[in-house]
């Protein structure tokens, strides 16, 4: 008999919901709702780099879109879901009450951004960051050793402190935190006791300084010594976690009469965006895995032998778990690159808020990519070229920085739109090349790269841009909803399906769609624009 699963993925802007057939991997339906009240801007301030989500958008999005999946089946696939698992973005931590609720769903912080998620890509924990940083080189363990030795502000514990450093209205209230990838499947299953929640072992490694080698979490010792404010945590959390192919528990009585599912509906323990569209993109020992969105998460997973002792400099983790059972997850990303081409775009598009006619806005706004991405690909690759880096919103990996910014040099009078875009296209592959380089720089075997994501699906200019500069083949998985099919083909194991996650890629995987091989003579010239852009980005420093 046929049994069913559904992955849900949690990306920045919406939440898609997709009904898989674990046997045969068939992708049954699918649904795909925006954040409401993200859409509407509320809660940010981009000035600030401010970024919130209410956890009201959440639910809405997860009530919408597994209902509306299931009104496009019929009853023998309703009747036949097994299990329920969930990505998110990340680190997109929240404020919590002794009961395990969101201070924003308390009605005296409804609205306070503070008292919501904060999203990844929020950078308003920069100072603390920095303290973390500074004290963990004096402390007798480097607790950021295993985050590649630097502790970022896109990370639970800066975001924590800055929270309670800068609203003291919270501080009462603030029982313990929990990631947005934990905080669902908690939900679900009706146990949000932040003591009993199942922590993922993937936000928990990359993101909180976790490890077995220590015992947890950093010792409370070193969390007061950074800031006294931080007791409030003491004892309060957690020191075991688990891989996504535990499972949480069953969907309790209340989602499940809201969803229309039974009660024997199995939740796997919550996992990251990136780490799921690895899996679901079929991930293996050797590739790269290319999350493209606003953002990029690149992911590698490693046999525990080869990685040894070995410590990576620099990027965003090394986890035990975190991807594959068994394997070493290694992650690394840049902090922006389809948000520098949206941020392109939208300086582009500053004269439409000049005129009203709808039709026109709407036209040039839905192709002004594509004609940019059409022009330049007719232009030539030059050792004189603009080179321009990716630092727009800060530097992820190498070596995180939240201090930088973008520059570009090379500007005349005789600088187009089509260069410029050009030029910032190029950076967002320099950008990643410079990952790639630090991997192999620490003996980490790259053979090809999968890319994943909207930017990959869409911008065929963009990915062999990238080709040509990493000088390495990139493959495109046919899946549309990688990350939702990554949790998935979890929800089997979770299900019982499959015993293991290797069964499960090679019934649920499905394969790729296409195909980029590097231009030989455009590699060669990227590979001196390539030093232009270290050059640039040491200056720029």
């Amino acid at each position: 008999m046929d049994k069913f699963v559904i992955g849900i993925d949690y990306g920045t802007d919406s939440v898609r919901a997709v009904i898989i057939n674990a046997i045969s991997g068939e992708r049954i339906a699918v649904s795909v709702k925006t954040h409401t009240l993200w859409s509407e801007g509320k809660y940010c301030d981009p000035a600030k780099n401010q970024y919130r989500q209410h956890p009201k958008d959440y639910i809405e999005g997860l009530t919408y879109t597994i209902t509306e999946a299931l009104s496009k089946c019929d009853n023998s696939v309703v009747e036949n879901i097994i299990s329920i698992n969930i990505d998110t973005t990340g680190s997109t931590p929240v404020l919590v009450n002794q009961d395990g609720v969101p201070l924003a769903l308390l009605p005296e912080f409804s609205e306070n951004p503070n008292a919501m998620f904060v999203l990844w890509k929020d950078h308003t924990a920069i100072k603390e960051a920095e303290e973390i940083n500074a004290l963990a080189k004096t402390w007798d363990v480097d607790y950021t050793k295993y985050s590649g030795g630097i502790y970022s502000s896109e990370w639970v514990w800066a975001k924590m402190l800055h929270i309670l450093r800068h609203d003291e209205s919270l501080r009462e209230q603030s029982f313990s935190w929990v990631e947005h990838c934990d905080w669902m499947p908690a939900l679900l299953t009706g146990n949000t006791n932040p003591k009993e929640i199942k922590r993922s072992r993937c936000a928990a490694g990359h993101k909180a300084m976790w490890h077995e080698e220590w015992g947890g979490l950093p010792s409370n010792e070193f969390l007061t010594t950074l800031d006294p404010l931080l007791n409030i945590f003491n004892n309060q959390l957690y020191t075991k976690t688990y891989t996504s192919d535990t499972c949480v528990g069953n969907l309790n009585q209340e989602w499940a009469t809201k969803l229309g599912l039974s009660t024997h509906v199995k939740v796997g323990v919550g996992l990251f965006d990136a780490h799921a569209g690895a899996v679901g993109a079929e991930i293996k020992s050797g590739a790269l895995l290319k999350i493209i969105g606003t953002s990029t998460c690149d992911i590698m997973i490693v046999p525990q032998q080869e990685i040894d002792n070995k410590l990576i400099p620099g990027i965003c983790g090394q986890v035990d778990g975190s991807v594959v059972p068994n394997y070493i997850g290694l992650e690394a990303g840049q902090s922006a690159f389809g948000d520098i081409y949206a941020w392109y775009k939208d300086l582009l598009l500053w004269p439409l808020s000049l005129i009203e006619d709808a039709v026109v806005k709407e036209k040039i706004e839905n192709e002004i990519i594509e004609k940019l991405s059409e022009e330049a690909s007719k232009l030539p690759v030059t050792e004189n070229d603009l080179i321009a880096t990716d630092w727009l919103n800060g530097r992820r990996t190498p070596n995180a920085n939240q201090m930088l910014k973008g520059s570009i040099t090379g500007l005349t009078l005789g600088t187009t739109a089509p260069k410029l875009f050009k030029a910032l296209v190029e950076a967002t592959a320099y950008g990643s090349r410079a990952i790639v380089e630090r991997f192999k720089e620490n003996d980490i075997n790259i053979n090809e790269v999968i890319a994943l994501g909207g930017v990959a699906k869409k911008s065929a200019f963009v990915i062999q841009t990238l080709s040509n500069v990493l000088n390495l083949p990139i493959k495109v998985p046919k899946s549309y909803e990688t990350c939702a099919r990554g949790v998935a083909m979890y929800g089997a194991i979770v299900g019982g399906v499959y015993s293991n996650l290797e069964d499960a890629q090679k019934n649920m995987g499905r394969g790729v769609e296409k195909e980029y091989v590097p231009d030989p003579i455009k590699a060669k010239v990227y590979d001196e624009n390539y030093k232009a852009y270290l050059k640039l980005g040491s200056s720029t420093e």
